[in-house]
């Protein structure tokens, strides 16, 4: 899945020469929690959060502060140095930057203009269609030696079984050399699915189903 398939392609956008109330005024009427600053071809020059306000905005008891801090330019505000992705980027890789860099939204750069913006709200979203969570599906978690063909030999445990594979994820175990498939399956029912993987010699861990076939 591709950067351009979930990001928001209508941003709300200032100027540089916006004040800081402007910025408030935005942020509140859409709702939003980023608002990227632009200059006149559209070109990204920073990038200011509703936090980055809070943070500048003086205490409610000194009024005639307040009332000079909104009326600064919002080029006083904002951040200029800003993590950016491309629209053919994967979301693997920038989830990545959500992580490391502990930030909330990437503006998207197409040919040096802002064409959108991406939040941790359209990340999750991809989380879970990417791993099939919003389709009716189970979840198991096989322990399994890490040697090459293993996936393939449980992945056949379900195809004999005529169970669809909705999505798999590969894992390190925590305290071993094995890794853990994160199977979804297409049924609502995998104990017998279950039953088959424990007799070929595999670990089970999840769900906790007691042997036997039913």
């Amino acid at each position: 899945m591709l950067v351009e398939d979930i990001m928001r392609k209508e941003v709300m956008t200032l100027k540089k020469d916006a004040t800081i109330k402007d910025a408030i005024q935005l942020l509140e009427e859409k709702r939003i929690r980023h608002l990227p600053i632009v200059d006149e071809s559209f070109s990204l020059i920073g990038i200011v959060s509703d936090r980055d306000i809070r943070d500048a905005r003086p205490s409610i008891f000194t009024i005639e502060k307040e009332s000079t801090t909104l009326e600064q330019s919002i080029e006083t505000l904002m951040k200029k140095e800003v993590i950016t992705a491309h629209p053919l980027d994967f979301i693997q890789d920038v989830s990545s930057l959500f992580y490391e860099n502990h930030i909330g939204c990437l503006p998207i750069i197409d040919q040096n203009k802002l064409v959108g913006i991406l939040t941790e709200k359209e990340i999750l979203y991809s989380l879970i269609e990417l791993i099939g969570a919003n389709q009716p599906s189970s979840h198991i978690e096989v322990s399994v030696p890490n040697r090459t063909g293993v996936l393939a030999d449980v992945a056949a445990i379900f195809k004999k079984n005529k169970t669809n594979i909705v999505s798999v994820i590969v894992r390190p175990a925590k305290h071993s050399t094995n890794q853990i498939l994160v199977f979804r399956i297409q049924t609502i029912d995998p104990r017998r699915v279950v039953d088959e993987i424990r007799s070929s010699g595999y670990d089970v861990l999840w769900p906790n189903i007691p042997g036997g076939k039913q």
